[in-house]
């Protein structure tokens, strides 16, 4: 375990809900992870709401609202599921940024289909780690609990994607 991830998991409180300490933390940091790729999908989709141009404005204008919505909601059952399992969940940008698999992005000009393009490409990452997450909480960890609540968040963001996928034909 590198410094950086004994920093994310030492941070925790005592529970005693079935699943070993470090098998809690591993979980933990996995939440985090996730929990810091949301906020910079969040971020860039608030972004491209009040930047998109031209001829679909309107109707893309509202999808981004409507995704960024979607995603507050997400954002914080994740950080209470850290905190359920007995951990603090991170609260700052800087370590949204530090702990993100994804990338910030600009305003692309308000060029709307590379923001659709961008974005589709940031579920499809996400779906991914989920589903490699998902096995991992429950086969190493005997996480049920956050094995569920990954999967039912993998289905939502598969319905995010499809959405976004529906635009760019």
């Amino acid at each position: 375990m590198s410094a950086e991830q004994k920093t994310m998991t030492h941070e925790k409180v005592d529970v005693n809900i079935g699943i070993e300490t470090s098998n809690r933390g591993q979980v933990a940091d996995a939440l985090k992870q996730l929990l810091s790729d949301e906020h910079i999908l969040y971020i860039k989709l608030r972004n491209y709401h009040w930047n998109v141009t031209g001829i679909h404005f309107q109707q893309l204008h509202a999808f981004f609202e409507e995704q960024y919505t979607d995603l507050a909601e997400h954002i914080d059952d994740i950080a209470e599921r850290i905190r359920s399992i007995g951990y603090f969940a991170p609260g700052s940008m800087q370590d949204f940024q530090r702990h993100s698999r994804l990338e910030e992005t600009g305003h692309f000009n308000g060029d709307a289909e590379t923001m659709l393009k961008n974005l589709l490409a940031d579920h499809e990452a996400i779906i991914q780690f989920l589903r490699r997450d998902q096995d991992m909480v429950m086969e190493e960890c005997n996480d049920a609990g956050t094995q569920d609540f990954l999967i039912a968040l993998m289905e939502e963001h598969e319905k995010m994607a499809w959405m976004v996928r529906s635009h760019l034909a």
